[in-house]
């Protein structure tokens, strides 16, 4: 199994990766997985949250890591073999850099109340360029105020703005939304309303329709309400916060004069309190067949439960549009009461295999799949009610 870490080097400057003690203290072993699946330590990096893809071709390419409390953004330059040949940090002194998506040889980075962009980035990887403004129209709070940021197929930068509480009723046009803009922050509209705070969000390959993860509200017991995965096929939309949750359960607050008929439910409901952040489908070949257009959750893990639950990479299987079973795909970074990493993102490489960030171990894997002499499908982990 390859273990990797970065090695200290100048501030900006491209660092190697090598084995050090320290990365053999990460208990991979007990990662449990389907059978045929492997995972490796692919690289070390400091509170590692959202993952994308720069340049790539044959000989390699590029992967951009934003570091939500280090204030640091970081790029790792991976071979035609996707091992990684080095770490370097591309931004930092950021407040909350969560988000990280690539355009045109360009980075945009996501801060509380900003985005930013880094032009021709990988030619400059060892001496990053200054930042260019794109917008700083959106909320300063910094509760919720960290963004999960990507381009949809439609060229636009989507951005989620969280509710800057637990439980209120913000205004929907500012707070509590998914938003899209140009590339150049200009032409900003509301995609989603009622979104409490959405940290992940993918596209379904075959019919573009967006879906994305949301976080439920906290403080209505353990197994209350649930998080959501949610399918919104047309802009506009009012997803039920803080009115609603999880389809049918009315806010003891703010519920009064409203029914949950009012709202989209979710398309599925997740596990309460897990914190389902990064999510993507699966366009690879690598793993088999049943794994194709399926989506996989990144969960955070509960922090407000009194039995910890999440931490844990979930695979929700889809019918055309339609969810039909929740099951957890990897798990073991949760033992008993004690959790030693936190899964923040999924990410499919070119070759099909998947990349997770886990900002508690400060460490990227990489999920293989090797092809069984006689293969059997896997088997299917239905979640018991709330594991």
């Amino acid at each position: 199994m390859l273990r990797t870490v970065i090695a200290s080097g100048l501030a900006l400057a491209l660092t190697l990766v090598s084995e050090t003690p320290a990365a053999t203290e990460l208990p991979l072993e007990r990662i449990k997985l389907p059978p045929g699946f492997a995972i490796e330590l692919w690289a070390r990096v400091e509170n590692a949250r959202q993952l994308t893809l720069g340049r790539h071709d044959g000989n390699g390419g590029t992967l951009f890591v934003g570091s939500m409390h280090a204030g640091k953004v970081h790029a790792l330059r991976f071979g035609a073999d996707y091992r990684v040949q080095g770490v370097s940090v591309v931004a930092s002194g950021l407040q909350r850099p969560v988000g990280v998506a690539y355009r045109q040889g360009r980075l945009y980075v996501s801060a509380v109340g900003r985005i930013l962009r880094y032009d021709d980035i990988e030619r400059h990887l060892d001496d990053p360029p200054a930042a260019v403004l794109v917008s700083d129209q959106l909320p300063t709070e910094r509760h919720h105020g960290w963004k999960f940021i990507a381009f949809g197929p439609d060229g636009k930068l989507y951005v989620p703005v969280g509710a800057p509480c637990n439980i209120c009723e913000p205004d929907p046009q500012r707070y509590a939304n998914i938003q899209r803009m140009n590339a150049d922050g200009s032409g900003r509209e509301i995609v989603a309303i009622g979104v409490r705070n959405s940290v992940g969000f993918d596209w379904q390959p075959q019919t573009g329709d967006f879906w994305f993860t949301d976080n439920g509200r906290d403080m209505l017991g353990d197994d209350l309400p649930p998080d959501e995965l949610n399918r919104a096929p047309r802009a506009g939309q009012h997803f039920g916060y803080p009115y609603c949750h999880g389809g049918d359960l009315l806010d003891p607050e703010f519920g009064a004069g409203h029914s949950c008929a009012e709202f989209v439910a979710p398309a599925q409901k997740l596990a309460p309190h897990a914190a389902a952040l990064g999510m993507r489908f699966y366009t690879g070949t690598m793993f088999p067949e049943a794994y194709r257009n399926q989506i996989f959750i990144a969960e955070h893990g509960s922090w407000n439960r009194s039995k910890k639950i999440g931490y844990r990479i979930t695979l929700v299987r889809l019918q055309g549009s339609r969810a039909i079973a929740y099951e957890t795909f990897a798990s073991g970074w949760l033992k008993g009461e004690s959790a030693w990493g936190r899964p923040s993102d999924v990410l499919v490489l070119p070759d099909g295999s998947l990349l997770v960030a886990d900002d508690l171990a400060g460490a990227i894997y990489r999920i293989t799949y090797r092809r069984q002499a006689r293969r059997s499908m896997p088997s299917r982990r239905r979640e018991d009610r709330f594991r």
